[in-house]
């Protein structure tokens, strides 16, 4: 086992898994100089092969207003990059068409803003998005059981969400690790405060997506802390040799 250090200062001692899910670091977009949008999406992620994370917000499942579908079907033209979109909104069933037509290619709902996940997973099935859940910091993993099967990811949020540059939450990290041990196959997302310095802390625990903002947009060198945390993954969750590692640039 290896142990996973709190803010505290404490271990948790946790077993690590080892699993073969792909590593994906996702810039959260959020971070980014607004007023550059596109040129920052592509400063940061200028692939076919790349991802990057975009936030909608509607002021009332939390208490902030970021961008909607108007603002990503502007920006999707202007970036070959996956869009990962994370819905913290109060309905999302009604933005699956309006997602879809903006260029979404995974639609992530909160479990906590609908009474039918059956039915939100089928429509943005239907729609020809990819599928996930996200969890806030107080839901147990519990709540996405019934659900996994149907999926394609879990976003664990490792901060309150609503708010970029938040203080990263290390006792979310039994439940990542919960999700790991009981769906080894499974893509497990973590977001809010992640970068180089607790990049090990979630890899350890299982995560395999990982949301960075600021650390990478703030970054010196932001295509070398994207591969340092990729790294990061397929060391202590792919369980590879420092050998078989992506190289750094």
């Amino acid at each position: 086992s290896r142990g996973l250090r709190t803010k505290f200062g404490r271990l948790l001692e946790l077993e690590i898994m080892v699993h073969d899910c792909k590593p994906a670091i996702l810039p959260s977009l959020l971070a980014c100089d607004l007023a550059k949008l596109a040129e920052e999406a592509n400063r940061v992620c200028p692939n076919e092969t790349d991802y990057v994370h975009l936030d909608v917000m509607d002021g009332n499942f939390v208490p902030n207003l970021s961008w909607g579908a108007p603002v990503i079907k502007c920006l999707k033209p202007h970036s070959k990059a996956f869009f990962d979109v994370h819905l913290m909104v109060s309905d999302p069933a009604f933005w699956v068409k309006d997602m879809k037509e903006a260029g979404a290619d995974m639609f992530t709902f909160h479990i906590e803003a609908t009474e039918d996940p059956n039915g939100l997973i089928a429509a943005i099935k239907e729609a020809g998005m990819k599928v996930g859940i996200a969890l806030k910091p107080k839901t147990p993993a519990s709540a996405v059981f019934d659900y996994v099967a149907q999926v394609d990811l879990i976003l664990v949020m490792t901060v309150e969400p609503g708010f970029g540059g938040q203080k990263f939450m290390h006792e979310m990290m039994p439940k990542v690790k919960e999700l790991r041990d009981k769906y080894p196959t499974l893509d497990i997302e973590v977001d809010g405060g992640i970068g180089p310095d607790n990049i090990d802390t979630c890899a350890e625990a299982g995560a395999n997506w990982i949301v960075a903002g600021s650390s990478v947009f703030k970054s010196k060198s932001p295509s070398e802390t994207i591969i340092q945390m990729k790294r990061s993954i397929e060391k202590h969750g792919n369980g590879k040799a420092d050998a078989d590692l992506t190289k750094l640039p």
